[in-house]
């Protein structure tokens, strides 16, 4: 699988670099980050282990280019969310449609991201640290939101928690191929919104 939106794309990579990524990716997703070595990489490239080491400084960079590449692209659509000049319910259905976007057009690059980023060493403060930012400001976005439509919201952080929790691994409920996107995201987001207003929602 070729990942499309990755943000990496847009950033810059060289052209065998984007290769080892994209291969990368398939590996983590079948092994596991732990379970995958240098020399299985190798193979699926085709080339000597060592060799690898002329584009890569480490397995772990790998994972940070995953880690750091996707996060940068949730940041980028809840910006354009906060900048939108729209109605506060909108709001919210616009943050949830774009977040799910980003998960589900890069379903193997968001598994790896949930699950492996622990691993990171060098960089894990700075990752835990982007983490806990994102949080925070989709928390200051959903009570931005409550607050608007004066709705009553006794956890925000419960509650944010539990938004990007379903959102971040709603690709498990799918197929790949026998899903449409804008089904799944029109479904997802009707069920947290339920669960979020209740009655408050029509």
């Amino acid at each position: 699988m070729r990942i499309t939106t990755f943000a990496f794309y847009q950033m810059e990579l060289k052209e065998k670099q984007r290769r080892i990524l994209n291969v990368a990716v398939e590996l983590f997703k079948e092994k596991g980050y732990m379970g995958s070595s240098v020399r299985d990489l190798a193979t699926k490239l085709n080339i000597k282990a060592a060799s690898l080491y002329a584009h890569i400084r480490s397995k772990e960079e790998i994972l940070e280019w995953i880690c750091f590449g996707i996060a940068q692209e949730f940041f980028d659509e809840l910006q354009e969310v906060k900048n939108t000049n729209i109605p506060p319910k909108e709001k919210l259905n616009l943050f949830l449609d774009k977040h799910l976007s980003v998960v589900l057009e890069n379903r193997d690059v968001t598994h790896i991201y949930s699950n492996e980023w622990r691993h990171l060493e060098e960089r894990l403060p700075e990752f835990v640290e982007l983490r806990r930012s994102y949080q925070q400001e989709v928390e200051e976005l959903i009570s931005e939101i409550y607050q608007a439509e004066n709705w009553e919201l006794k956890s925000p952080s419960f509650t944010t928690r539990f938004i990007l929790h379903t959102l971040n691994n709603s690709y498990f409920w799918f197929k790949r191929n026998s899903d449409s996107t804008n089904a799944i995201i029109d479904e997802i987001r009707e069920k947290i919104l339920f669960g979020l207003l209740g009655n408050q929602k029509q």
